[in-house]
């Protein structure tokens, strides 16, 4: 058996949490450590800002989740899928301002990245020129990646089949909410 690390962490959006998500990093990292951390990017409008290699992750429209929801949506998605509240902390993670990561996460933990395109590919080597143990999950080509949390939020825009997406608890939260009708106004706002 291999040993697992003490403490890992992965980090995303999470705009919102997805079942891709869900499959492909989170379940794979928690099975790789004893304690997850999972951080959100993007967690106030303060700690957000664009990126040549990503642009979009930057407007308001693709950060209609605040920080609270998120972590909220995470927090029950993986008590679901039986993970211990005691083996996950959910935390800031402003990517954007990297000099701040080290007042939001343990700098000895092991830190988990997928690559799908260029954004994954700068992140790695981001978090590597800060010292920081980067282990790499997969690089894939974005051909090979399943639906996205833009799409999620296109089908709960236009009223489309987006339950199946999403993680049954994620989906509970964001109806009994309202949060899907909050994201239909703000994409309906002038």
């Amino acid at each position: 058996m291999n040993r697992k690390e003490k403490l890992g962490v992965v980090h995303g959006r999470f705009q919102p949490l997805h079942n891709g998500h869900m499959e492909e990093y989170i379940l794979p990292a928690a099975g790789m450590c004893e304690h997850l951390i999972v951080g959100i990017a993007n967690p106030d409008p303060s700690l957000t800002a664009p990126h040549p290699a990503n642009q979009e992750r930057a407007a308001p429209a693709s950060n209609p989740f605040t920080y609270y929801e998120r972590a909220t949506m995470i927090g029950l998605a993986l008590v679901e899928q039986g993970i211990a509240l005691s083996r996950f902390t959910v935390v800031p993670f402003p990517i954007n301002r990297p000099e701040l990561l080290p007042h939001y996460v343990p700098t000895d933990a092991t830190f988990y990245v997928t690559i799908y395109d260029d954004w994954g590919r700068y992140k790695r080597e981001l978090l590597k020129s800060l010292g920081l143990r980067v282990e790499v999950l997969f690089v894939r080509e974005s051909s090979e990646r399943g639906p996205s949390a833009t799409d999620v939020r296109t089908l709960i825009e236009s009223k489309g089949d987006w339950l199946p997406l999403v993680p049954t608890a994620v989906a509970t939260y964001i109806r009994d909410n309202g949060l899907d009708e909050k994201l239909r106004r703000l994409y309906s706002a002038p």
